[in-house]
């Protein structure tokens, strides 16, 4: 990599990591390695995001994650996580029925009651 290009990527860069040739070089490749790794981290993190939501919005109807998965794969049901997600955020109704169709089709998803909700020193009385 040139100078040029160097100090282009070191732009906004603090201290002598943005004029300095040799220390900018060393900087702008760190960089460039944590982007690299970071690209890959994001797709991990938004992934788990989506398991989490999706949870979230099963448990409300008493099934959990994955026998709710299990049930959609039974069933043909081929939506990935990123649209389930979305579905049980912004539409409600249409994720119950998903819920529904998983519910019928794997026997495991109908012994599962939701969890009672805790009051809070109503417990301890």
């Amino acid at each position: 990599m040139n100078k040029k290009e160097v100090f282009k990527l070191a732009k906004g860069f603090r201290g002598r990591a943005k004029n300095c040739i040799r220390i900018a070089r060393e900087r702008v490749e760190k960089a460039l390695q944590y982007s690299y790794r970071d690209r890959r981290n994001k797709k991990r993190d938004m992934r788990s995001l989506w398991i989490e939501r999706i949870n979230a919005g099963t448990r409300v109807h008493g099934v959990n994650y994955g026998n709710f998965m299990h049930g959609l794969v039974k069933e043909n049901i081929q939506l990935n996580r990123k649209v389930l997600s979305e579905l049980s955020m912004h539409e409600p109704y249409s994720f119950k029925a998903l819920v529904d169709v998983s519910r019928t089709a794997f026997p495991g998803n109908k012994n599962m009651t939701p969890t009672p909700k805790k009051e809070g020193l109503a417990i301890l009385v």
